[in-house]
């Protein structure tokens, strides 16, 4: 008589393979395909959003928000932020958060505004910015990764530090900057068909952002830390090491946010970079990237700086006061993080 065939249950898991969680049903989590369109829906009503936003300011104030000069205004404010919140997105989708990118845009662009460093020109200037940076997010990711200490405390830690030196090496003074070649990139004569250099960078550091996210074993990965850091140390991810990578990724958008805000406004102050790890992440909360790690994209965060940014022009526009921004700010970033957990939750049915 034939033996029947040995039940599957009965076998473990091949060698070399790493028990995981099984595959939630269809009505759980609908698949990668329902989770695409999910974040293509978020991405299309932020286009909603900024188009009515643009329809209000074109209403209210036609002439002024509509004239050419200021929706380039719009772009190159957006670009100096733009450029810190791809940084910021990147150390959220990995589960962790950065509050010291203000800081660090600040002491990045005060350290290559002084008088030595300028002595070496455009090059010096712009060496140092990217250093100070990549310096700064290195010791935020060796606290947090090798140190054991929690994001929240290290870049904390790092905010108060990075601004108390800021402080120090401009003794509270404006730090101006007289390498011609670096003022003339914020001049119109150096527009490309129109387009101000910083925001042809924003747009370079964005598509970069999106392929390293999206389409390199570095954005898996980072993916995978933020859903379950755990379950990825199984699958053979260096987890330390990755969040270290994180936060240098951070250190090094804002040393190129901290020379873009040195060709905007001219000069370096330990003031610049105020409350932008505010901004940073409120862009990246209404652009679907979670808190607590393992989602996000970099266009809705983009999209999420290109809607703070128009915000903040209409209410300038319209000469309204900077405390109904600072309300209408918050009141659109409660509302992304009801959404969030709507949409959370209707995942879990």
């Amino acid at each position: 008589m034939t033996q029947p065939a040995p039940s599957a249950q009965h076998h473990g898991p091949e060698k070399g393979t790493v028990p995981g969680p099984a595959a939630p049903p269809s009505k759980q989590g609908g698949g990668p395909r329902a989770l695409g369109l999910r974040v293509d829906v978020r991405n299309l009503s932020l286009l909603g959003v900024l188009a009515v936003l643009i329809a209000v300011g074109g209403i209210t104030e036609p002439d002024a928000f509509l004239d050419t000069g200021n929706l380039q205004l719009i772009l190159t404010q957006s670009s100096v932020i733009g450029v810190v919140t791809v940084g910021v997105t990147f150390v959220i989708i990995s589960g962790g958060i950065d509050l010291s990118v203000g800081a660090m845009v600040a002491l990045a662009s005060v350290w290559a505004t002084t008088l030595a460093t300028q002595e070496y020109g455009f090059a010096g200037i712009l060496f140092t910015a990217v250093v100070v940076g990549l310096a700064a997010g290195l010791v935020n990711g060796l606290l947090i990764s090798y140190g054991g200490m929690v994001p929240f405390i290290a870049t904390l830690a790092m905010l108060a530090s990075a601004r108390g030196l800021a402080l120090q090496i401009t003794d509270g003074k404006t730090q101006i900057v007289t390498v011609q070649s670096v003022l003339d990139l914020g001049l119109p004569d150096s527009y490309v068909l129109g387009i101000p250099p910083l925001v042809l960078v924003f747009a370079a550091v964005t598509v970069a952002g999106w392929l390293i996210l999206n389409r390199t074993t570095f954005g898996r990965r980072t993916v995978a830390v933020g859903g379950n850091a755990e379950a990825a140390r199984l699958a053979g991810i260096d987890v330390r090491r990755q969040r270290l990578y994180l936060y240098l990724l951070s250190g090094l958008c804002c040393g190129i946010a901290a020379f873009m805000l040195v060709i905007l406004s001219g000069s370096g102050q330990n003031t610049n970079g105020n409350l932008y790890e505010l901004d940073a992440i409120a862009a990246a909360i209404i652009g679907g990237t979670l808190l607590s790690g393992g989602r996000g994209t970099i266009v809705g965060s983009v999209l999420g700086v290109l809607v703070f940014t128009t915000i903040t022009n209409i209410f300038a526009l319209n000469n309204l006061q900077s405390d109904v921004q600072q309300i209408a700010k918050g009141a659109i970033i409660v509302a992304a993080v009801l959404v969030q957990r709507r949409t959370l939750r209707g995942g879990e049915t």
